[in-house]
């Protein structure tokens, strides 16, 4: 209860004001010292002379440290400037009593008055020596009671060069939160074992689970710019084994006007740790491509299309229509940019399964680019329902499509998946045969319109995609569901996603697929337990991962590549273009109206028979449709 009341009354009480009055005390008392100094330790001398000497250097230290402000530094926070300070106020005030001593000799104004210069000069050097050491005192006592009160976090720094130590600076300005740095961590052999501010750097292969353990860490903060993704994922998998919650400094161009505080320092996060750098692309081209551009997004309430609508909303495009069927959502983006103040731009409730009503919207504001997102994409669900992923994968796009066409849209762009790449599901298999459709429309030459495609593997936090369950679940507390251990897929962000969507609106002829080096394929269970330890809980012993199985339609692995497709290269060395299969372009076209046409009578093994016919390699797998794969055999 006192050191409680003593922190309060400190916060409260110890005022600049309060800290000027002690400096003042603390100098006369001094100035007695600096006379039984030079009188050896004896009060053998005119201790009388004190009640006059001892006001006057009062009033020429208060006169000096008010002109100096070495009052005004936080005692708690003192450090090497606040020290200089001191030191400047006290010479100032020296320099000032011995320019006095000096004129009284010479003019002879108070003839009793005088104070010797041997006591002018020790009188400096114990103030010095006696403001400096208090100060330094008093930041240690206060250190001391406010750490017993409060929750320290005991932290390891990875990285002793410049980012480590700014870092280590700004955990020692933090006032909310107490951190004891416990040790830096450097691979550099020339940096191990030796010691930044009394501190020791440590070889990474010392840091332990015993390590951990016995010096009670808490935190380890990641503070090297520019890390690889791969370095990045083998620390953040080796600590998160330790049970110790892995923070990382930011990029240095995130820093506030190019200083770091400690509330900068977050959590890893799950898109940190995809095992290969961020896409990132930064066109004029684009800006230039859509300004004073009519420009149709269809999906744009859903994860892809909002992001799309969201960065084309800050281009200076002359109108932007969002259309989707899914209303909240849409009120959702609408809002948003209404916020941003955005402006331009008209949402519009509709079906891209409408042809009717999509014709209106076409003749309405004839747009100029076409950005497609709408689409069902999961895969489970659709496995269900064939007819449902054939009208709106396959008939919807048809429609945007053919409208395109018809109303001399310069440029449409389709947003395609991985799972259109030797599909063994409906969903893929659909998108692969929209893909398709796109290909033999822009095969045609009695029309201007540029066709595009892009294909990219999971987006990280889209709708139904697995870290939002895997976020759901943790908060439910578990287990985490993956179907497979082996399973892997590719992820990348939201942003990076769209940004590629829009750069492959400005390149090429027409007719290509756009994918991009994605880096490795990432392990689901890998994922999981990673997300387990971002949420401070331990694996298994919190939080278990239960295998489920793998679902219908569902693959261990996806491809970017369809057998017999090749790769070209771009201008971005993360872009590639891949080399569309030799098609029968009329074959297909007639064999996509036909599907649309019999689709119609919900016939769901029909209609997949009938899509299995236009893309051969479709192969189903976990599901009730691989009976006709066993047919075709035969």
């Amino acid at each position: 209860m006192l050191r409680k009341f003593f922190i309060k009354s400190f916060d409260k009480y110890a005022s600049h004001w309060l800290v000027l009055l002690i400096d003042i005390f603390l100098v006369c008392l001094s100035f007695v010292l600096a006379y039984t100094i030079r009188f050896n330790t004896s009060l053998n001398f005119d201790t009388e002379k004190l009640v006059y000497q001892i006001p006057l250097v009062a009033t020429v230290a208060l006169f000096s440290f008010l002109s100096v402000g070495s009052y005004r530094g936080i005692i708690r926070h003192t450090g090497t400037r606040d020290a200089f300070n001191v030191f400047i106020g006290i010479s100032l005030m020296s320099s000032i009593l011995v320019m006095l001593v000096l004129t009284n000799s010479f003019l002879n104004i108070a003839p009793s008055f005088t104070i010797p210069k041997s006591i002018i000069i020790i009188h400096y050097l114990v103030s010095v020596l006696l403001l400096i050491i208090s100060r330094f005192v008093f930041k240690a006592f206060y250190e001391i009671v406010s750490t017993e009160l409060n929750e320290i976090t005991n932290v390891l720094i990875y990285g002793a060069g410049d980012s480590g130590l700014i870092t280590y600076g700004a955990l020692n300005r933090d006032t909310k939160n107490k951190y004891e740095v416990i040790g830096f961590v450097d691979d550099d052999p020339k940096k191990q074992g030796k010691k930044i501010d009394r501190i020791k750097i440590y070889n990474g292969n010392f840091i332990t689970k015993e390590f951990i353990k016995q010096k009670g860490i808490d935190e380890i903060i990641i503070s090297i710019q520019n890390i690889k993704s791969e370095k990045l994922l083998y620390l953040t998998d080796k600590l998160f084994d330790f049970g110790v919650d892995v923070k990382i400094v930011p990029p240095l161009s995130k820093w506030i006007d190019g200083d770091l505080e400690a509330t900068q320092i977050k959590q890893v996060k799950i898109e940190d740790l995809l095992d290969r750098k961020p896409i990132s692309i930064d066109n004029p081209i684009v800006s230039r491509d859509v300004t004073n551009k009519t420009i149709l997004v269809t999906g744009a309430a859903g994860s892809i299309g909002s992001e799309i609508s969201r960065q084309l909303s800050s281009y200076n495009h002359k109108h932007l229509i969002l259309v989707d069927q899914a209303e909240s959502p849409l009120y959702d983006i609408q809002q948003e940019l209404i916020q941003k103040g955005r402006k331009n731009f008209t949402c519009i409730v509709a079906d891209v399964r409408d042809l009717n009503r999509m014709e209106e919207i076409f003749e309405k504001f004839n747009p100029q680019k076409v950005f497609h997102a709408a689409a069902y994409k999961h895969v489970p669900l659709m496995e269900l329902s064939p007819y449902e992923a054939v009208k709106i994968n396959i008939g919807g796009t048809k429609n945007i499509a053919d409208l395109s066409v018809k109303h001399n849209v310069e440029r449409f762009v389709m947003v395609s998946t991985d799972k259109a790449v030797n599909p063994t599901n409906v969903m893929g298999a659909t998108k692969r045969v929209a893909e398709m459709y796109i290909s033999c429309l822009s095969s045609q030459k009695n029309h201007d319109t540029k066709f595009t495609t892009t294909r990219f593997g999971n987006v990280l936090g889209s709708n139904g995609s697995v870290i939002p369950l895997f976020k759901k679940q943790i908060e439910n507390g578990g287990p985490l569901t993956v179907t497979h251990k082996d399973i892997t897929r590719y992820f990348m962000t939201i942003p990076e996603a769209c940004r590629l969507v829009l750069e492959a609106g400005t390149m090429g002829n027409g007719g290509e697929i756009y994918i991009f080096d994605m880096g490795k394929s990432v392990r689901i269970y890998d994922i999981a337990k990673r997300m387990i330890h971002l949420s401070g809980l331990k694996y298994p012993d919190d939080i278990d991962i239960k295998i489920t199985g793998l679902r219908p339609g569902e693959k261990l692995y996806e491809e970017l590549l369809a057998n017999g497709e090749n790769t070209t290269p771009t201008y971005h060395e993360k872009i590639m273009i891949a080399k569309n299969q030799e098609i029968n372009f009329d074959l297909i076209i007639s064999k996509i109206n036909s599907l649309c046409f019999t689709n119609n009578n919900h016939n769901n093994k029909l209609t997949v028979s009938l899509i299995k016919e236009i893309v051969p390699e479709y192969l189903s797998q976990n599901s009730i449709y691989q009976e006709l794969d066993r047919i075709k055999e035969n």
